[in-house]
């Protein structure tokens, strides 16, 4: 069962009052959505946008009063607003960190854990998947990824390890990953605190999904549709995404358009770590338009 991370915090940044509408552009099982309802009946709306269509239509299923939601991706999030004819928006969230469930229920190969096919796409209709890259991309172009989106020290070895690899057999499975990234780094990285293979997946999830550049073309939307004195959330979980909302923050904050909320970001209590250990990387920050 997914837990909704900093559920409080995110309640308190956008401060729903009675009527008001919302947008959850990343609306995953409702967690914080049904705390918003409850503070902007009875006419308040919250329009959810959720591009995975497995979870979209078990949400869609529940049939929640005053929930819109749409099968999509928020960097679509004018194209979305036009159409539902919705608004005037006072708040809009970003939770920017994939669900329990893609984890442990998926068979998408998110999880370094178990063996799964290599797809990590959250959208099955694009055509990119972590097999893929892989399997036909360069060397070169792997290792770049690994070093940019994941962060990886050891990008250039574990790279050189799959082409080596993929030349013998296809790398299909998650468990053939792992084996090559723990063959390519020194023992000592091998028994971190953090798994090995946790900077190469997420490297891979970000690139087939096309993550970052998605947040960097829905922010200035989200800016755009709310109104003055609407409040703008957004969760990250790492520290690409979050250099991303920083940076635009205070662009927008010298530019006048906003007022930031969050000095530094707003990270889960020890409290919610231990019942959610997912919850130890969460980094919140949000902003008024003014």
């Amino acid at each position: 069962m997914h837990k909704s991370v900093l559920k409080k915090e995110v309640l308190g940044f956008l401060n729903p009052k009675t009527n008001e509408n919302f947008i959850d552009a990343t609306i995953g099982e409702a967690g914080h959505s049904l705390e918003i309802l409850k503070k902007i009946q009875p006419l308040g709306k919250v329009l959810g946008i959720e591009l995975d269509e497995k979870i979209y239509s078990r949400l869609k299923k529940q049939k929640i009063k005053n929930l819109i939601t749409v099968n999509n991706s928020f960097i679509n999030l004018k194209e979305i607003i036009k159409d539902k004819g919705f608004g005037p928006i006072s708040g809009i969230l970003f939770d920017l960190g994939f669900l329990s469930w893609h984890i442990d229920e998926s068979k998408k190969g998110f999880s370094f854990l178990k063996e799964e096919d290599l797809d990590m796409r959250y959208d099955s209709k694009i055509e990119l998947t972590a097999k893929k890259i892989i399997n036909q991309w360069k060397e070169k172009e792997i290792w770049e990824i690994l070093k940019e989106y994941g962060e990886e020290r050891f990008a250039r070895k574990i790279a050189n390890n799959i082409i080596e690899r993929r030349q013998k057999e296809p790398i299909t499975t998650t468990t053939q990953l792992v084996e090559i990234i723990k063959n390519s780094v020194p023992a000592w990285y091998r028994y971190k605190r953090i798994h090995p293979a946790t900077k190469t997946f997420q490297a891979l999830r970000i690139m087939v999904n096309n993550e970052l550049e998605s947040i960097k073309k829905a922010l200035p939307q989200a800016l755009e549709i709310l109104r003055p004195g609407g409040r703008l959330v957004v969760m990250s979980f790492h520290s690409l995404e979050d250099r991303i909302v920083k940076r635009y923050f205070k662009e927008k904050s010298e530019e006048g358009l906003l007022k930031i909320l969050t000095k530094k970001p707003i990270q889960s209590s020890r409290e919610e770590i231990i019942i959610n250990p997912r919850s130890r990387s969460a980094k919140l920050r949000a902003a008024i338009k003014i």
